[in-house]
């Protein structure tokens, strides 16, 4: 199931909270990790960083799993490296469907098919390869 750039587009219009899987704090504000989700963040969408090495990101509370997050979101946004994508998929499978994430996006450079068909046939949107922040930038007008 190929999610269409149309698709896309209405997937980052409509959505209002995102968890940031591998997000990164101000001690490395340099990094995509940090960057795209301030980008999100200034154009209104809630952000919820997952990484058990930090505390808190752009004055958020960070939490270390997924599982965590105390809501459903409506993306997680994921910056780990291609061969993590399949224990993150199992672990996304294994929360309750009321609290799996209605998309999962897999930035720029981060692909791996067998997981995100996996994630595809429970009924997820996948989106791989593609950065969140750039369709966010263009479809949705900065708030902050």
């Amino acid at each position: 199931m190929n999610v269409t750039e149309q698709e896309m587009v209405e997937i980052v219009k409509n959505a209002k909270t995102v968890a940031v899987e591998g997000m990164q704090d101000e001690k490395k504000m340099d990094r995509a990790a940090y960057q795209i989700p301030a980008t999100l963040q200034q154009r209104g969408m809630k952000i919820f960083p997952v990484n058990p090495n930090i505390q808190s990101s752009l004055g958020e509370k960070a939490y270390a799993t997924i599982k965590d997050v105390p809501v459903r979101v409506d993306i997680l946004d994921v910056f780990r490296r291609p061969d993590v994508i399949p224990a993150l998929a199992n672990e996304i499978l294994t929360l309750p469907v009321d609290k799996r994430p209605q998309v999962v996006w897999l930035q720029t450079g981060i692909t791996h098919p067998e997981a995100e068909a996996k994630l595809e046939k429970a009924g997820l949107k996948v989106v791989s390869d593609v950065c969140l922040g750039v369709i966010a930038a263009r479809v949705r007008p900065s708030v902050k």
